[in-house]
């Protein structure tokens, strides 16, 4: 309802704002917005946008919502050339009507969100759930749900046939009975969920209980087995028709990776063509203010843990003294030249790396590559720190927006950036690197840590 008047209301505005109401137009425009609302509904209906779920994570879908809506728009202006009716329609008040509409239907979900919050908190809005099993896995679930700010769902209980067994209590939550005493609690209207927390190796109690409770009024659950509290983001899914439960996935591939690399193409191209007369006078600088090259050419590890060779503009002095390893630059090192210190505290020095990403080394965001024996280094030392190879280095990233660039003097200093590039390579997205790109441009040039 919210978004057909959200659809409504701003194409009748816009008509009003830029028409007179003659017959013959009005009724034109009429008919689209009834159509746009059809169409809308029906195409948010069956990609979820309306289930609760969706509407509670509220902004995470918004992104598919605003794409959904643009689709529509699409169809309908192919729908009125097809029909010979474009002359009909203004190009702005189409534009402005997608506009107007979804930042309404936007606005309308965080409004039902905060609503559906505040219900749940009066105990108005909840759905009751109970724990079958009082195992290592149901402790697991009852920290992982108490974690998940979701006042909605609230854990009565756990049901356990050991009633005598076992304890009073698991992790706070009172033990209610048996199985009989959950099937009297379901039939009584008083729990609507149930999760089974059992091990998947006792298939014989795991039947008999479903089987139970398959025949009430009640969702059913089956929780992750022990060993998949360990491993973040799984999912389930089917594969070759047996039902398997995602714990790893290869992220930036098909769709996403075509995407991610048309986005990196496209901008690195437009970034160096704006950018080229100031490359050309930092390399001009670069090469009067100390002999040796303009470039500099390091190895590190890129994509899967293959080495690339990485571009940057050369801010340290040439054929210094060989030095054991590769050392970071600290503040006031003496290896730094002067336009050096100037291109690293500025970031300036990284701009020759849109070459590797034009070579397909490098991508614009992503974890920034380490030296060699930095990496190798480190990877003794953190675990899952492989975990950043899973995609392409990039020339910024989330580490160095949130702070974690420079000098990683620190074990907990590498730590965080490794969690921050995990964290971005799991949750990628168009607009999450949009995100980056903003930050960037107006806080990732300059760092305190950089020297």
């Amino acid at each position: 309802m919210a978004d057909a008047l959200a659809i409504a209301l701003t194409g009748l505005l816009f008509y009003s704002y830029l028409f007179s109401w003659s017959s013959e137009a009005y009724r034109a425009y009429l008919t689209e917005i009834a159509v746009n609302i059809g169409l809308t509904l029906s195409v948010f209906h069956y990609a979820g946008l309306y289930d609760f779920n969706t509407i509670v994570a509220w902004p995470s879908r918004m992104r598919q919502m605003v794409l959904l809506s643009a689709l529509v728009m699409l169809v309908l202006a192919a729908l009125a050339v097809a029909l010979q009716i474009a002359d009909q329609f203004s190009r702005l008040w189409f534009f402005a009507s997608f506009v107007g509409s979804s930042l309404l239907m936007f606005t309308s979900r965080g409004i039902a969100k905060s609503m559906i919050r505040r219900l749940a908190r009066s105990g108005t809005l909840i759905r009751n759930m109970a724990i079958v099993g009082a195992s290592g896995q149901a402790q697991h679930l009852v920290e992982r749900l108490h974690q998940h700010d979701a006042p909605w769902k609230r854990i009565i209980g756990v049901f356990d046939d050991r009633r005598t067994r076992i304890s009073n209590d698991i992790d706070g939550l009172p033990v209610l009975g048996n199985l009989d005493d959950l099937v009297t609690y379901v039939r009584r209207g008083l729990i609507q969920d149930v999760v089974i927390t059992l091990p998947w190796s006792a298939d014989a109690r795991l039947i008999n209980i479903i089987g139970k409770l398959r025949a009430l009024p009640v969702h059913v659950y089956l929780g992750s087995d022990l060993i998949g509290y360990h491993f973040p983001r799984h999912r389930e899914q089917f594969l070759e028709g047996v039902p398997v439960m995602e714990i790893a996935s290869a992220p930036l591939t098909g769709w996403s990776g075509l995407l991610k690399s048309i986005e990196d193409k496209v901008i690195a191209s437009i970034i160096l063509l704006l950018l080229s007369p100031l490359m050309l006078g930092i390399a001009l600088a670069v090469r009067l203010d100390s002999p040796g090259p303009v470039l500099f050419r390091q190895k590190r590890y890129g994509f899967n843990n293959e080495v690339i060779v990485v571009y940057k503009y050369r801010s340290m002095y040439h054929n210094r003294p060989k030095e054991a390893g590769v050392i970071q630059a600290r503040k006031g090192d003496p290896r730094v030249t002067r336009i050096g210190g100037i291109l690293r505290r500025t970031s300036l020095d990284e701009l020759p790396q849109l070459l590797n990403v034009l070579k397909g080394d490098m991508s614009l965001i992503g974890p920034r590559p380490h030296a060699v024996e930095h990496n190798e280094q480190y990877a003794k030392l953190i675990g899952g720190y492989h975990g950043r190879h899973k995609v392409k280095p990039g020339i910024t990233g989330w580490a160095q927006v949130c702070g974690f660039r420079g000098e990683t003097d620190t074990l907990d200093k590498m730590r965080m950036r490794v969690e921050h590039d995990i964290f971005y390579i799991e949750n990628w997205s168009i607009w999450f690197d949009v995100k980056v790109l903003f930050l960037t441009a107006f806080i990732g040039w300059t760092h305190k840590n950089a020297y």
